[in-house]
C-alpha cells in the first residue's frame, strides 16, 4: 500500500509546554531567548494539538490520508531525558495512536524531531556520546508502549539540518555556533540512529527508517573550482548521513581539512549501518554552489538558484528536483537503498483569509501537483518509492520564523486557534478520493 499522508513535529504544534510534567526542550529554552525567534514567537501554544488532537485527527480523516507522521515529544516521555517514563506523556501519545487506528490511518511516528529535553542539552547534548545512549533508552520506552500499533518508525529527522542550524550556525535550537566542530554531533545522532534502531527491534518495530534532508547540488559553473565545491557541499549535505547509514562509512572529508572523525570507535559504523526498512527523504528544493570568493572555513559558497519561482521563505520551486534527488540516490548507492519515503514536501506561502473566510492558496496546489508528478516520474524510472507526506497539516511553529511562515493545508488563527481547510486541502482530498492511485498525472 502506497502511503499518503501529511507530517508534523511535537514542538511546532503541540504547545502545552508544561501540561502534565512534560519538561524544557533545547527548543523552549531557545525560542525564550531575546532576538532568536522571530517576533520574539515561542511554541508554547503554538497549535495546541495537545488538547486538540481530536480535531485534528477530523481533519485527517475528512482530507482522506490513509498515514500520519508525527513526532514524539522526548520532553514529555521523559521531562529530565533520563529515568522512569511519564505516564501522562505515554497516554497522549496513546490516545492520538488509537484515534488513528480507529480511522484507518496509519500511524508513524518520528522519535527525535529536534526537540532534546533540556537537561540533556545541560550536561552536552549532541555533543556528548551519552547522549546517544539516552535516545536508545527512551526509543525502547516508547517502543514498548506503542509498537503493537504502530508499524513505522523513524529515529531521527534530519540530522544534517539539526546539526548545522542548531549547532554551526547557532539558527536553531541550542544555539551554538561550532562551524565545523559541530561534525562530532552528527556522528553522535547516527550513533544515537543506529542504537535506537536495536532497541526499536528488540520491542517488536516492524518497520525502522531514519529521515535525512536531501538536496540536489548544482555547481555554478562548470569550471573545475566550482565542480569541486559542488562536491564538497554534496559530502556534506547529502553523503555525510546517507554513507554510514546504506553503505557502513564516512564519505571522503578531506575537503573540509577532516582525514577521519576522531570521535569515531570501534564499531560505531556497524551500530549505524544496521539494514533499515525504508530511507525517508525530505525535499524542498536544489541546492547552487560555487567556490568561495574568499579563503574561508567552508570550502563552498551558496550561489543561489534563480530562474523559478519562489515560496514564501524565497525557496525556488523545482518539482523535477525532486525527481533528480530520487534517480540519483537510486544510481549512487544501487541495490544499498531501501524502498523511499518522501517524508516531507511542501511550501509556505501567505494564506491570508479572504472576507469570505476561506483561503485560496493556488500556488501550493501547483506546487503540490509537480512534486506528485515527479515522484511518479522517480517511480516510473525504477526507484522504489512507497509513500508522500505533505508538509504539513496545520499551520505551525516554523522554528525561527516563528508564526510568519505558513506550510499547512489546514489554515491556523492562532489567536483563536480556528481552524479552516484551504484550497490545497480540499484539492488533495478530491485527488486521493478520485483515484485508487493517485499520483498518477490524470
Amino acid at each position: 500500500m502506497f502511503l499518503w499522508g501529511t507530517a508534523t513535529a511535537s514542538y511546532q504544534i503541540e504547545g502545552a509546554v508544561t501540561a502534565d510534567g512534560r519538561g524544557p526542550s533545547v527548543w523552549d529554552t531557545f525560542s525564550h531567548e531575546p532576538g532568536r525567534v522571530r517576533e520574539g514567537h515561542t511554541g508554547d501554544v503554538a497549535c495546541d494539538h495537545y488538547h486538540r488532537f481530536e480535531e485534528d485527527l477530523g481533519l485527517m480523516s475528512g482530507l482522506g490520508v490513509n498515514s500520519y507522521r508525527f513526532s514524539i515529544a522526548w520532553p514529555r516521555i521523559q521531562p529530565d531525558g533520563t529515568g522512569a517514563p511519564s505516564a501522562a506523556g505515554l497516554g497522549f501519545y496513546d490516545r492520538l495512536v488509537d484515534g488513528l487506528c480507529a480511522r484507518g490511518i496509519t500511524p508513524a511516528a518520528t522519535l527525535f524531531h529536534w526537540d532534546l529535553p533540556q537537561a540533556l542539552q545541560d550536561q552536552g547534548g549532541w555533543s556528548s556520546r551519552d547522549t546517544a545512549a539516552r535516545l536508545a533508552d527512551y526509543a525502547g520506552i516508547v517502543a514498548e508502549r506503542l509498537a503493537d500499533r504502530v508499524p513505522l518508525w523513524i529515529t531521527l529527522n534530519e540530522p544534517f539540518v539539526h546539526m548545522v542550524l542548531g549547532h554551526g550556525l547557532g539558527a536553531h535550537a541550542p544555539g551554538q555556533a561550532l562551524m565545523l566542530d559541530a561534525l562530532p554531533v552528527g556522528h553522535h545522532q547516527l550513533l544515537g540512529h543506529g542504537l535506537a534502531v536495536q532497541a526499536l527491534r528488540a520491542r517488536g518495530a516492524r518497520q525502522v527508517l531514519i529521515t535525512n534532508n536531501c538536496t540536489p547540488v548544482w555547481a555554478a559553473s562548470g569550471s573545475e573550482a566550482d565542480v569541486r565545491a559542488a562536491e564538497a557541499y554534496d559530502t556534506l549535505h547529502n553523503r555525510l548521513f546517507n554513507d554510514p547509514v546504506l553503505l557502513g562509512k564516512y564519505p571522503d572529508l578531506s575537503a573540509y581539512g577532516v582525514s577521519e572523525l576522531d570521535v569515531v570507535k570501534d564499531g560505531d559504523l556497524a551500530v549505524i549501518g544496521q539494514p533499515l526498512d525504508g530511507i525517508g527523504i525530505n525535499y524542498y528544493n536544489p541546492t547552487r554552489i560555487a567556490a568561495p570568493a574568499e579563503p574561508g572555513e567552508l570550502p563552498f559558497e551558496d550561489a543561489g538558484v534563480t530562474g523559478y519561482p519562489t515560496t514564501g521563505f524565497g525557496w525556488p520551486v523545482v518539482p523535477d528536483g525532486l525527481r533528480e534527488l530520487l534517480t540519483g540516490l537510486k544510481a549512487r548507492y544501487g541495490d544499498t537503498l531501501p524502498p523511499v519515503y518522501v517524508t516531507e514536501n511542501g511550501c509556505s506561502q501567505p494564506d491570508d483569509l479572504t472576507p469570505d473566510g476561506t483561503v485560496d492558496d493556488q500556488a501550493r496546489i501547483a506546487y503540490l501537483d509537480g512534486h506528485i508528478r515527479a515522484v511518479r516520474a522517480a517511480m516510473d524510472e525504477g526507484v522504489d518509492v512507497r509513500g508522500y507526506y505533505v508538509w504539513s497539516l496545520l499551520d505551525n511553529f516554523e522554528w525561527a520564523e516563528g508564526y510568519t511562515q505558513r506550510f499547512g493545508l489546514v489554515h491556523v488563527d492562532f489567536p483563536t486557534q480556528k481552524r479552516t481547510p484551504k484550497a490545497s486541502y480540499h484539492w488533495l482530498r478530491d485527488r486521493l478520493a478520485a483515484h485508487s492511485k493517485p499520483w498518477t498525472a490524470a
